[in-house]
């Protein structure tokens, strides 16, 4: 569902009659991946110590994780909210394009940001049900959320014409929608409420806050390496002209449409890596491990490998821009070694960020994004080379799971011991 919406969100934007609308919010995005996906270290920080804490029946745990990452990411959606202007200023700052796009960037940032407060709480509560391993109820959480997305897609984009402000809104409006649900099925849990006199006098406690910023300052700092190499890549393309920049956001969307499919898979081997990491289960994190990245990549290389034999039938439902729709089989076959290495990599990811082993993704996203990602982008940026911009992400997804897969022998020798 959530691919869905953005695939979306394109395909209105790519058929309306200038191509600006669709580069300008491809641009605009670049500024809230680096928020969001900065700030999403409130999911990953949820799921592994909740489902941890259900691998060893802490209910307390479970309830006080969940109190006190929604009001830590309450209170900084608000201060982005707040922060608006200055972060808006800073971001088009750094991002180059042209007046018309950049008319359509700015309304589409300014629609999208009023909902930073419900996208920040979101995070939590999605990782705290993924957490418990209540998948169904994620889904339908996705599901009401990126349907309304949908529908005021259409309202705003379609019907009242607000183009890529109308996207951003849309967007905005559908995360307070999502929230709103959430919410409900929280309440609807069977709260402790024997417990709530602990967990007030635990909910700021120094020592449970030190370890919680000491996982998500790890998480922060992988994710910002990663929005880094994503913003980079879609800010060099700009440069490559507005042909290039259009092609790459399409095939961009179909890296982030892949990416959610996968991250299903590493969403589900997160949990119960969580789980198992709880109950001391070595035997069943292997297998664990084994099955997610076997399905995750066996999705990635599917999709890859069906957009790269009939590519027009797909890309033609997002724009009916006939100079992107001409060139795009010249790129499109880079999704295999992308798709294919970042199923590894995804998979992985859930698999560490169950154990809690942030320092791990710290250190492998850094070396992936400085040593492998960047010198080539730049070289593809010197030399005006969108394949190169290309092989840059490829080696990015390689270097991501080779780094990890080292570890993955380290880790479990480590829970081992301590299981002994």
């Amino acid at each position: 569902m959530v691919p869905l919406a953005g695939l979306i969100d394109t395909a209105f934007l790519g058929h309306l009659s200038d191509v600006r609308y669709l580069n300008g919010v491809a641009l605009a995005s670049v500024i809230f991946n680096v928020i969001y996906w900065g700030f999403n270290f409130f999911r990953m920080g949820t799921t592994g110590p909740v489902a941890q804490a259900v691998g060893r029946d802490d209910e307390k745990t479970i309830w006080l994780i969940l109190l006190r990452n929604s009001l830590l990411a309450l209170g900084a959606g608000l201060a982005v909210l707040l922060l608006r202007q200055p972060i808006s200023a800073i971001g088009f700052y750094f991002l180059h394009m042209g007046p018309g796009v950049r008319a359509a960037a700015v309304a589409f940032f300014e629609g999208r940001i009023v909902g930073a407060p419900a996208v920040l709480v979101n995070f939590v509560v999605l990782g705290w049900l993924l957490g418990r391993g209540r998948g169904a109820q994620v889904v339908w959480l996705a599901a009401i959320g990126n349907g309304s997305n949908v529908v005021l897609d259409y309202w705003f984009i379609r019907r009242l014409g607000w183009e890529s402000y109308g996207a951003g809104l849309a967007t905005a409006l559908s995360q307070y929608v999502m929230l709103a649900v959430g919410c409900s099925i929280v309440a609807a849990s069977l709260v402790p409420w024997h417990l709530l006199s602990q967990i007030k006098a635990e909910l700021w406690q120094p020592k449970e806050l030190r370890m919680l910023f000491s996982l998500n300052r790890d998480i922060l700092i992988r994710t910002f390496a990663l929005v880094l190499a994503m913003s980079s890549f879609t800010n060099f393309s700009s440069g490559l002209g507005e042909t290039i920049l259009g092609i790459n956001a399409l095939l961009i969307q179909v890296v982030l449409m892949s990416a959610h499919f996968m991250d299903g898979v590493a969403l589900a081997v997160e949990s119960y890596a969580g789980r198992f990491y709880g109950q001391r289960s070595v035997d069943d994190l292997l297998w664990l491990l084994w099955l997610g990245a076997g399905g995750s990549v066996f999705l990635g290389i599917a999709i890859a490998l069906t957009l790269t034999i009939w590519p027009l039938p797909f890309f033609s439902l997002l724009t009916t821009h006939n100079h992107l729709l001409v060139q795009l089989p010249t790129y499109v076959y880079w999704l295999v070694p992308v798709l294919g290495f970042g199923g590894v990599a995804f998979t992985l990811d859930g698999y560490f960020l169950g154990l809690t082993s942030g320092h791990i993704l710290r250190n492998s996203a850094l070396i992936s994004v400085l040593l492998g990602f960047l010198p080539l982008a730049l070289l593809a940026n010197w030399s005006n080379n969108p394949h190169l911009l290309w092989l840059a992400l490829s080696v990015l997804m390689a270097l991501r799971g080779v780094t990890l897969i080292r570890q993955v022998p380290i880790i479990n020798q480590r829970l081992l011991n301590k299981a002994v």
